[in-house]
């Protein structure tokens, strides 16, 4: 890609951010290699996570692709930014007190009331540089891979509300921006666990969240008919999507949140 194009893609980004998130406000830093646009990011010590058991691993590559979750939680209607910070709490306590890893497993966790919060350590410092990622725990086999999103919500049955849909897209935007990977590279995380996370009505809208971002990159999907090379990684994802699900889901236990 050429400078010029890769500045009007980002000016494009920039925009479509702005009118589709009323409530975004821009990052405070910028790299002089990448655009600092992208939706409010509400960091680990503005929540009030506990510090990592240990260092948290920052590796030398880039990620190749987005994972999406659900957290299996209650669709609750609280959709102020106290329950968003109670909420990530619950998830860094599951995760290390009960999980036994170091930290909370995903990179970020997008909140019911549309409210995005870091969740591993580092996450938002790497995603501000765009040229390395936090080594997570979110999806087996993709941690040193991918990015993860948790979505606040059970979503297997109802669809996310509207402005954390909205959210979602425009992280992942940003994500893909920053990280220079295609919308096309966005998957759940059945496609690469036994498990039925995201859910099937979060998990149907998947193609649907690969266009709107690639509409807020500058990019538009192609056709399907106009897609006529074979990709094999999807022919693993179709396999994958196709095995029968576990007893595993994300969930809080009783009386991590209230």
């Amino acid at each position: 890609m050429t400078p010029s194009a890769l500045h009007t893609r980002r000016s494009i980004l920039t925009h479509a951010i702005t009118l589709a998130a009323t409530t975004a406000l821009p990052l405070a830093t910028a790299t002089p290699a990448h655009s600092a646009a992208g939706p409010n990011i509400i960091g680990c010590a503005t929540w009030g996570a506990r510090p990592p058991s240990e260092p948290v691993v920052v590796l030398a590559n880039r990620p190749e692709r987005i994972i999406i979750h659900h957290t299996a939680t209650a669709n609750v209607t609280d959709y102020s930014r106290q329950r968003a910070y109670a909420l990530a709490r619950a998830i860094q306590t599951y995760h290390m007190d009960a999980q036994g890893w170091i930290d909370t497993g995903q990179h970020f966790t997008i909140s019911r009331g549309a409210f995005i919060l870091e969740g591993r350590h580092n996450s938002l410092n790497e995603l501000h540089t765009g040229t390395r990622q936090v080594r997570a725990a979110h999806c087996i086999g993709q941690n040193t891979l991918s990015i993860g999103i948790e979505n606040e919500g059970t979503y297997t049955s109802q669809v996310p509300p509207t402005a954390q849909y909205a959210m979602l897209a425009d992280l992942c935007a940003h994500i893909c921006d920053q990280y220079d990977l295609p919308a096309t590279e966005i998957y759940g995380h059945r496609d690469f666990n036994a498990t039925s996370c995201p859910g099937d009505r979060l998990y149907a809208l998947l193609p649907t969240l690969r266009k709107d971002v690639a509409t807020r990159l500058g990019s538009p999907l192609p056709a399907p008919e106009a897609q006529t090379e074979p990709d094999p990684l999807w022919d693993l994802v179709r396999d994958a999507s196709n095995q029968p699900s576990t007893a595993y889901t994300e969930y809080l236990p009783a009386g991590l949140l209230p």
